[in-house]
């Protein structure tokens, strides 16, 4: 505040209420009162920058009216593959471009499956490729190169095999499953693993 910088709160709707009511001080009056401290000013350039997911609303507080009048809105979606295939390569290091696409495929298959209610993140993809590239080590299994532009279908199955395997672990606590399905998280993951390794191949290009 007395800087005039920012400040950044993540996960905003899980912040306790008396945090929520100081912010609201701090953003109102652009000052407050901390005992044996006394009086901050906030100067002119001071502002709260605050994120929240809107689908998870397990251990979150509802905002009050108060709150968001004091706050502008800023709706932001996923990322196109593109950019999510950036993010899973800067976070993992992996070397194999096409494990990096495969992870991100699978990933955003899971937000346009019709069992899955709540499809995973980009971090899902980052787990995905990082647990994959380490499997792939143990099982002495050869990533696929950089630029490999094989079909899915005609990739080895000890490759396709590892990303399952990475699919069941990283993704399976991930993605909420419609509540009127019998199927279990790793059923539904097999079938996307299917769709994308055997019955989808465009869906695999590493593009």
């Amino acid at each position: 505040m007395r800087s005039g910088g920012f400040l950044y709160v993540e996960e905003f709707n899980r912040a306790p209420e008396d945090t929520l009511n100081t912010l609201l001080t701090a953003m109102a009056e652009r000052r407050i009162t901390v005992p044996r401290l006394g009086t901050v000013e906030a100067r002119s350039t001071f502002r709260v920058v605050a994120s929240m997911n809107p689908y998870d609303n397990i251990g979150t507080t509802r905002l009050s009216s108060g709150v968001l009048d004091r706050l502008c809105r800023l709706a932001v979606d996923y990322q196109d593959p593109a950019a999510e295939r950036g993010i899973v390569s800067w976070r993992t290091e992996v070397d194999s471009g096409r494990l990096i696409a495969d992870a991100v495929a699978v990933t955003r298959a899971t937000r346009e499956c019709e069992a899955v209610r709540q499809g995973s993140s980009v971090r899902g993809a980052i787990d995905v490729a990082l647990v994959a590239a380490q499997l792939a080590a143990l099982r002495d299994v050869a990533l696929p190169e950089v630029d490999s532009e094989l079909p899915p279908r005609d990739l080895p199955g000890d490759y396709t095999a590892v990303v399952l395997d990475a699919m069941l672990v990283a993704l399976s606590g991930r993605i909420h499953l419609d509540e009127t399905l019998a199927e279990s998280p790793e059923a539904v993951l097999r079938e996307i693993w299917e769709d994308h390794f055997l019955l989808q191949p465009a869906a695999a290009d590493p593009g």
